[in-house]
């Protein structure tokens, strides 16, 4: 409440970094549920207080434990949720953290779980373009990983589709 009453001057930057609990365990994040929970209680007290603020989420791609099925799982989360991130960052190793010990040995140090760790600059730019999924330069990319992951039910015209087969001959004309 007072966050919202006297700290934000019409945009918070938020970072939940990503929505997944795959993901989210491995960055020593707490769940989904806690953000939504917050989100909502942001957005009810702005509604009470006559305020129209907004959140900027920063979001991650790539991190250790984030598949294409998790960075699907997000770009479904962006969707319903009506949310369209500017602003994405690769996950790139930093010095002395867990989650560069989990890329580079591919095993989570607490747990001594394997972790899946994308290192290739393809997967790395398909989970990229599916969290900015609705940029027209990232189509090709979205189609693919989608393709990949058998979730062609994303790709069309009807609801809940991430991408609409029809924009690709719109696009592929430029």
């Amino acid at each position: 409440k007072e966050l919202v009453k006297h700290h934000v001057s019409g945009q918070l930057k938020v970072a939940p970094e990503h929505i997944d609990d795959n993901v989210l365990v491995r960055m020593g994040k707490p769940s989904r549920e806690l953000y939504d929970q917050f989100v909502n209680k942001y957005y009810k007290l702005n509604h009470e207080m006559n305020k129209n603020q907004f959140l900027v989420p920063y979001l991650m791609s790539s991190h250790p434990g984030s598949t294409l099925k998790e960075a699907i799982n997000l770009a479904l989360y962006l969707k319903k949720t009506n949310q369209r991130p500017e602003q994405v960052q690769d996950f790139y190793p930093t010095p002395a953290t867990a989650s560069t010990c989990m890329y580079y040995t591919g095993i989570d140090p607490f747990t001594n779980e394997k972790v899946y760790v994308a290192k290739s600059p393809h997967e790395k730019a398909m989970q990229r373009a599916l969290i900015q999924y609705y940029v027209p330069s990232n189509y090709d990319l979205v189609k693919e990983a989608l393709i990949k992951c058998n979730r062609m039910d994303l790709i069309g015209n009807k609801e809940g589709c991430l991408i609409n087969d029809k924009y690709e001959k719109k696009y592929k004309k430029y």
